[in-house]
């Protein structure tokens, strides 16, 4: 079945909640499902490792056909009828005392998962996978558009050559001025919902997955265009990716209300975090990368210290009424201030710099707000001692705003009954420096280029718009739809 991206992939918040499926124990009256019991253990075991993406061991386990075939080592994955002729079951026993092969650098499979996949075996190894969930999307046979994806994330590179923007089961690089695309990244994951660079730019991560099946995510070697990392996390998809400031932790939200930090090199948890009782959308790290911060559906933005993996604090009031809705967006901002200070009685710029310590929030009530990480004062009540100030409401839901890099200024985007509106505000004292309102689409993905002077902006019609954001004029734009009839169109936007 040839998949067709379409406005499903918006997943965003708005994604139906599903229980992630869990395998059946194995029993003696009941034939071992394919779909519903062997499929899900490999999605979260085995499919980081081995799928057309990262092919280790020239293995691939990510449908029913590839587990029958032969990888590097010559030994069929699975010989129907025959357990122990079974490369793939052989792996995953621990021999002589020592710990199973397989998954490599995980935790061993439970017997009880074992012995399922067993006794699938000596069944038969039957496929009973419906043709609705047939998925043959890899980067041999890319997915096809009929329509441009909806655009939920995008990223500019730190040397501001490359935009990364979310497709169906993808991320599409484009070569920024000219906008031809230049590499696909297909992964597993249909649906792509967060996407950043690392700050070396050597790495782009990618959090996503499929709801109710598995959530992802993926490390790409942005030079090479290949696939470093791949791990499975939950039943559902992922959220609000961030890297710390050494491009070495990758942090992320989810819809089980947990955010986690994984090591960016292979992948493993390192962070786990549950104080949350709504789903995770959002995270960003310390300027000095040793706290986390995290926003909530649950209304609240919380501080958690990377090293302990101990909740410090809320930095939003948790008063009931403090904030109207859900937060979707926190960023820390970026960028020093001079202080001034006097030398014989005349006031001076000196050398002497403050690094900003607040982060910026928003979300369902559409008002941006800018919030101190760490508490100056004595906890009362009630309070809302970490906030800085409050900027004038969007229309609609905040879905993403930006920073400019000198954090002076930034931007928010938001939509309502279809309209996007987008504003750009200096963080200092609120006033408005430009907006696009109601000129463009839905907005649910900002990025501002490295210099700060130009703006992307991408949404629910498909477009990259290329923003002045010191007028709100739209510069540039283009449809993002690979292969289609206008696969790349850069033209000018209104005046």
């Amino acid at each position: 079945m040839t998949p067709v991206a379409s406005f499903f992939s918006l997943g965003l918040s708005l994604v139906a909640w599903h229980q992630p499926m869990k395998p059946e124990n194995a029993t003696t009256d009941k034939q071992v499902s394919y779909h519903r019991q062997i499929r899900p253990l490999v999605q979260v075991h085995c499919q980081g490792c081995h799928q057309p993406a990262k092919a280790q061991g020239a293995f691939i386990m990510t449908d029913h056909a590839a587990l029958m075939k032969s990888g590097d080592r010559g030994l069929a994955g699975v010989v129907p009828g025959k357990p122990a002729e079974s490369h793939m079951l052989e792996v995953m026993r621990p021999k002589n005392g020592k710990r199973a092969d397989m998954p490599r650098g995980a935790e061993p499979l439970p017997e009880k998962d074992i012995a399922l996949v067993e006794k699938w075996i000596r069944e038969g190894a039957k496929d009973d996978t419906p043709a609705s969930a047939r998925d043959t999307v890899n980067a041999d046979n890319p997915p096809v558009y009929g329509l441009p994806p909806v655009i939920t994330t995008l990223d500019v590179s730190p040397d501001g050559k490359l935009l990364a923007v979310n497709g169906h089961h993808e991320v599409l690089l484009f070569e920024v001025g000219t906008w031809k695309l230049l590499g696909r990244l297909v992964g597993l994951s249909q649906q792509v919902q967060s996407l950043a660079f690392s700050p070396d730019g050597k790495w782009l991560g990618v959090s996503g997955g499929n709801p109710g099946r598995f959530g992802e995510i993926q490390v790409w070697d942005v030079q090479k265009r290949k696939l470093k990392v791949a791990s499975s996390f939950t039943g559902d998809t992922l959220f609000g990716l961030s890297w710390s400031p050494d491009s070495r932790l990758i942090a992320f939200g989810g819809a089980d209300n947990i955010v986690r930090a994984v090591d960016a090199s292979n992948g493993k948890q390192v962070l786990q975090q549950g104080a949350h009782n709504d789903w995770v959308l959002g995270t960003c790290f310390s300027r000095d990368g040793k706290y986390l911060v995290s926003a909530s559906r649950d209304r609240t933005l919380k501080l958690t210290e990377v090293a302990t993996q101990r909740f410090i604090d809320n930095v939003t009031s948790i008063t009931p009424g403090a904030l109207k809705g859900g937060l979707q967006v926190g960023l820390v901002r970026p960028g020093k201030e001079k202080k001034m200070v006097k030398a014989s009685s005349i006031a001076v710029a000196s050398t002497e710099e403050k690094v900003y310590e607040e982060v910026l929030i928003g979300g369902a009530d559409g008002m941006p707000r800018l919030y101190k990480i760490h508490r100056e004062t004595k906890r009362v009540i009630g309070d809302d001692a970490n906030k800085v100030r409050e900027y004038p409401a969007l229309a609609g839901r905040i879905y993403a705003m930006a920073f400019a890099p000198d954090g002076k200024i930034f931007a928010a985007g938001s939509s309502l009954d279809g309209a996007g509106f987008l504003r750009v505000v200096n963080a200092e004292d609120g006033k408005q420096v430009s907006q696009a309102e109601g000129q463009v689409g839905a907005i649910y993905a900002l990025a501002f280029a490295p210099d700060g002077k130009t703006l992307f902006a991408g949404g629910f019609d498909g477009q990259v718009r290329v923003i002045d954001p010191a007028t709100g004029k739209v510069l540039n734009q283009f449809t993002v739809l690979p292969g289609g009839p206008a696969a790349v169109s850069a033209k000018a936007g209104p005046g």
